[in-house]
């Protein structure tokens, strides 16, 4: 890819989440003319905001607002961290929660909502045992002294594999009528109740391990090579798999979080990224940041129009990813991976 073309690209890049946020201003439940948008946006930033409607204003700054800019951090996060994670495991079949964060995360907001009834304490209950999911699977490859790609990925899958049976557990012994219709909600995964708090304190996390996966993608280029061609050119590959399985899991367990369990997009958004610009990750990974942000906001905007009441994005993902992904391996036919 020339200069010019890769200018061009992040420009493309830069400008389409910020379309899909004023989309998302603009449809709903209670749709709102481009020109009111515009003026709302105008007047909150510029002015004190009397030329223009109350209620206008509170919709947009206060329900649309943090709910897109949430949507947006949380898709980018999931298609970032599943890039890394493709990228590092050789494995097109990785997504952003193969060491156990999403199941991890699913459990302690479950632990959460049994013990306190308060969805106050689910954040950091479904960040705490996301990040322990994580350390558990790590801990499990290296019974081998050595940390290969397979070990990780079974590591990932044992862990998994235990906190899908203690929430169950969780499951069966909550209130049936108060806090299993909560669980089971939030295992879905929501935007709905979306507040600017939310994107102060789980965007930590998620803008750390963003920024640390965009600081170091080259090297996931050369960590797919495998560990002799990389330890050749000089890399400390277990230093290198530490940091970028850390960042990748604070960006997903800080997205999950928040917004529940959303499957698929760290798995499909980074194959659109790869038929876009090819495996080079050190295009592939803000590729992937922007069409992940895009593709949920998108998604989440259809989840709010479709019906009366809001369908929650865990289902959507799914029924739009999954036949999706049958395209993508019809058109690719598995290829680009060799």
């Amino acid at each position: 890819m020339t200069k010019k073309k890769r200018t061009i690209l992040y420009i493309i890049l830069f400008i389409a989440p910020l379309a899909c946020i004023f989309l998302s201003l603009c449809v709903g439940r209670y749709p709102l003319p481009i020109g009111d948008v515009i003026k709302v946006l105008w007047c909150g930033i510029f002015s004190d905001g009397d030329a223009v409607p109350h209620i206008y204003q509170t919709i947009i700054w206060e329900i649309r607002m943090p709910r897109a800019l949430l949507g947006s951090l949380v898709g980018a996060c999931l298609a970032v961290s599943g890039a890394a994670f493709q990228g590092l495991f050789r494995n097109p079949l990785v997504s952003s929660g193969i060491l156990g964060v999403s199941s991890g995360a699913g459990f302690g907001a479950a632990l959460a909502i049994l013990l306190f009834s308060s969805v106050a304490a689910v954040y950091p209950f479904a960040l705490v045992f996301g990040i322990l999911a994580v350390v558990c699977s790590y801990l499990i490859a290296r019974l081998y002294s050595t940390t290969p790609a397979i070990m990780l990925v079974l590591g990932g899958v044992i862990v998994s594999s235990v906190f899908a049976a203690l929430l169950s557990f969780v499951k069966y012994v909550a209130d049936p009528y108060e806090q299993l219709p909560t669980i089971v909600f939030w295992l879905m995964g929501s935007l709905a109740s979306a507040r600017y708090s939310d994107i102060f304190v789980a965007g930590v996390p998620m803008v750390i391990g963003v920024v640390g996966l965009l600081a170091i993608r080259w090297q996931i280029n050369v960590l797919s090579m495998g560990d002799r061609e990389a330890h050749a050119l000089g890399v400390n590959t277990m230093l290198s798999k530490c940091i970028i399985i850390l960042c990748a899991t604070l960006a997903t367990a800080g997205a999950v979080c928040v917004s529940g369990v959303i499957g698929w997009i760290g798995l499909v958004i980074p194959h659109i990224g790869r038929m876009l610009v090819g495996n080079d990750n050190r295009v592939l990974i803000p590729v992937s940041l922007s069409l992940g942000a895009c593709f949920l906001m998108l998604v989440d905007n259809m989840g709010r129009m479709i019906t009366g009441s809001e369908i929650p994005l865990g289902i959507l993902t799914a029924l739009v990813g999954g036949p999706f992904f049958v395209y993508l391996l019809k058109k690719t036919k598995g290829g680009g991976w060799a």
